[in-house]
């Protein structure tokens, strides 16, 4: 049996982890840290997964051993970290619905990173260094796959591995609820602590508010399923001790894909981690990727490369409206050869010694012909100018 959909999952992670970290920029300059950490393990988990699918393509040689050690432990790490960082959005959208204050000190911003890396970056290395206890052996290798990590289905390991998504996307879905039941009834306190925060709007309040629900609603009931394949693929043994869970740990699992794609549920939680992941990156880059800001860094991007070339940039977009602005009015240059504004015939006495006096003065600068009078009234009028992945499974 092979892979059917090969190289369309490469292909797509290499692009997804890509398209992700677009929005990084500009939420790290608003301080939105859970976000951040969203980014960065969602494009990181992907990368990862791309990888491993290109080198064991048709082969379960273990031509990386450190690599795959690494490897294995970031999937653990990004089955929890994507989770946490949903976390994070959920806890910072309850606090700013139930915010008592308009202003936001600098120390309380920092505060609320330093609690958002706690949950978004520690649990996930919490949990890498806690899955050394339950690992019957190094590392498997799927052929198509490439590096997994192997966890000793006994009672010890659910508690240390493999609820931990679960039990963090049934307390983000708590927080989920308090935001919508305090957005509820403080909306006008809301829009005001809104209006007076630089670093959000309402529209990004509303897209981070709708990123981490689609989150949950896939993420745990995606979790909780594996959770039972995990349970009724192969019976769950009793915990004997540390020594018993590491006999023979150095062992190094190969399964060739005729052999795995017989498991029903290896097949299930092997696909599930891969395409889910992807599937995260795609609905955030749909909910950031064509927002206003979005759209003004790709043209001060597009700016800057066709600047490399010498070619003069097009009018920007209004960030509201999309549309280019309208030409802006003629000035009045002190150079001379540039056009004067329009005046109307009622002024044109005055106007005439005005613009006299100024070409007297330019004469004996240059020898350029300046216009006549004559000429100007009959220019025309000029406009005005008016912006998650399942846990991992044991074969």
């Amino acid at each position: 049996m092979t892979d059917i959909t090969y190289p369309a999952f490469p292909i797509l992670a290499i692009i997804g982890s890509v398209l992700v970290l677009i929005p990084l920029p500009w939420h790290f300059q608003a301080w939105n840290s859970g976000t951040c950490l969203y980014m960065i393990w969602t494009s990181l988990g992907l990368l990862n997964l791309a990888i491993n699918s290109i080198i064991w393509r048709s082969t379960v040689i273990n031509y990386a051993p450190v690599w795959c050690d690494i490897s294995s432990r970031l999937i653990v790490g990004v089955s929890v970290a994507i989770p946490a960082a949903s976390l994070c959005i959920n806890r910072r959208l309850y606090k700013i619905a139930t915010v008592s204050s308009v202003t936001t000190s600098r120390a309380q911003k920092k505060r609320a990173v330093i609690v958002d890396l706690a949950i978004g970056l520690g649990i996930p290395i919490v949990q890498m260094v806690l899955q050394f206890i339950v690992e019957g052996h190094r590392f498997n290798i799927f052929e198509e796959i490439g590096c997994y990590p192997y966890t000793y289905n006994t009672t010890l390991a659910y508690p240390l591995s493999i609820v931990w998504p679960v039990v963090i996307g049934l307390i983000s879905a708590i927080y989920c609820i308090l935001t919508l039941r305090a957005f509820m009834q403080r909306r006008a306190q809301f829009s005001e602590f809104v209006s007076a925060t630089t670093s959000l709007t309402i529209n990004r309040y509303f897209r981070l508010m709708a990123l981490a629900t689609v989150e949950l609603l896939f993420t745990t009931p995606i979790c909780a399923y594996g959770i039972y394949l995990n349970v009724v693929s192969s019976p769950v043994q009793p915990w004997k001790g540390f020594a018993d869970a590491h006999y023979d740990y150095s062992r190094v699992g190969q399964y060739p894909s005729i052999i795995w794609r017989m498991s029903y549920a290896s097949v299930v939680s092997t696909e599930l981690t891969r395409w889910s992941l992807l599937f995260c990156a795609l609905v955030f880059f749909g909910f950031f990727g064509f927002a206003a800001e979005a759209r003004k860094n790709y043209y001060k991007g597009h700016c800057a490369i066709i600047n490399l070339f010498g070619v003069s940039p097009p009018s920007p977009f209004n960030s509201a409206s999309g549309f280019r602005h309208a030409p802006r009015a003629f000035q009045l240059s002190h150079s001379v050869g540039s056009l004067p504004v329009y005046m109307p015939r009622s002024t044109s006495t005055i106007k005439r010694d005005s613009i006299s006096t100024f070409c007297e003065k330019n004469d004996e600068k240059t020898s350029a012909v300046s216009p006549s009078i004559d000429d100007f009234d009959s220019l025309p009028r000029t406009p005005s100018s008016t912006s998650t992945m399942p846990p991992h499974y044991a074969i």
